[in-house]
């Protein structure tokens, strides 16, 4: 599934750009390439971009919580993690929630963030998969990244389109 959440967002300025974005986006690409390949090379990369837009203390921190996550949602997941490479301007499904379940913390909006969560993860386990989302979203806060708010119906429309059966010409 090919998403323009910049366009879902209503935002014309680079999205893919914003320092915050990049961090959750590219943190998650870089981590899910790194368990899937059993490569350190990813997460060397995570570091580089983490250490580069945090410097070397707060990134750290920010890595470990991001690292944190991922754990957390691999464990969780209800279907396969799936991935854009590295700088790719287009988000899959799983992209797109991570990314508005981090926003959807730091904005407060239980809401979205329950609907990214429960759509992440079995229902088991969506509150676990919220709670070790959270030290991400609130350490990206205190450093002053934080993500554009996504709205529920983006989301909603993420969800519906993944849903919907394909069509074979």
């Amino acid at each position: 599934m090919l998403s323009r959440l910049a366009d879902l967002n209503g935002h014309n300025d680079p999205y893919f750009d914003r320092a915050p974005e990049k961090l959750v986006l590219e943190g998650y690409r870089h981590m899910i390439a790194g368990f899937e390949t059993g490569s350190i090379a990813p997460w060397e990369l995570s570091w580089s971009l983490y250490e580069a837009l945090l410097g070397e203390v707060d990134g750290a921190r920010a890595i470990t919580e991001m690292t944190r996550f991922v754990r957390a949602l691999r464990k969780c997941a209800s279907c396969p993690l799936r991935a854009f490479p590295f700088g790719a301007h287009h988000v899959s499904r799983e992209e797109c929630l991570a990314l508005g379940l981090v926003a959807g913390l730091q904005h407060d909006d239980k809401d979205t963030a329950s609907l990214c969560a429960g759509a992440m993860s079995c229902p088991l386990r969506c509150g676990e998969l919220a709670r070790a989302a959270q030290p991400l979203a609130e350490t990206l806060t205190r450093l002053d990244h934080t993500l554009l708010p996504i709205p529920r119906s983006a989301i909603e429309d993420i969800i519906a389109r993944s849903s919907r059966p394909a069509t074979v010409h």
